[in-house]
């Protein structure tokens, strides 16, 4: 799985932008041996809280992306996020369109590696670990991470998404 093309441009755009986790090494793509769809899954497999998993999801608004990483402690309130933005209303987006706009399937989506930028809100809960996991590329990858790592490569804006 570690070849699977996703888990390769995750890869390399973590060490493009030279991104560090906890400890201080460089971050590296772990191959679980399921697929983590949820939250609580991947915290079980990775004996963490489902909190300090950075959940990927993409939204539709006024035909763009809008990838929210939220902690997986919470659900994001689509209402605040969307007074936040000064948008009408934010859309769940299709299994179609998250494909298009990241060249990943839900259930792997991850913060970075995409054929293009996407743009990005950060929860401001993930900063209360100094560990985060966040998904591959695909279900059964992720990787460790630190907030202010994840915030400065994948240029998020931080903000208070539940």
């Amino acid at each position: 799985m570690l070849s699977h093309p996703n888990v390769i441009a995750v890869q390399h755009a973590l060490d493009a932008a030279d991104a560090r986790d906890h400890t201080g090494a460089g971050c590296r793509v772990i191959v679980l041996a399921d697929g983590v769809h949820t939250a609580a899954a991947a915290a079980a497999a990775l004996g963490v809280e489902p909190a300090q998993i950075a959940n990927s999801l993409i939204f539709e608004v006024d035909g763009e992306p809008l990838l929210v990483l939220t902690s997986g402690g919470h659900r994001v309130d689509t209402a605040k996020v969307a007074a936040e933005l000064g948008v009408a209303k934010l859309r769940r987006a299709t299994p179609e369109f998250v494909r298009e706009h990241t060249g990943q399937v839900i259930g792997g989506v991850a913060p970075l590696g995409h054929p293009k930028p996407v743009r990005t809100l950060i929860d401001v809960a993930l900063a209360a670990y100094d560990q985060i996991w966040a998904a591959g590329g695909v279900p059964q990858a992720v990787f460790p991470i630190t907030y202010p790592e994840l915030l400065r490569v994948t240029s998020a804006t931080p903000a208070e998404v539940a």
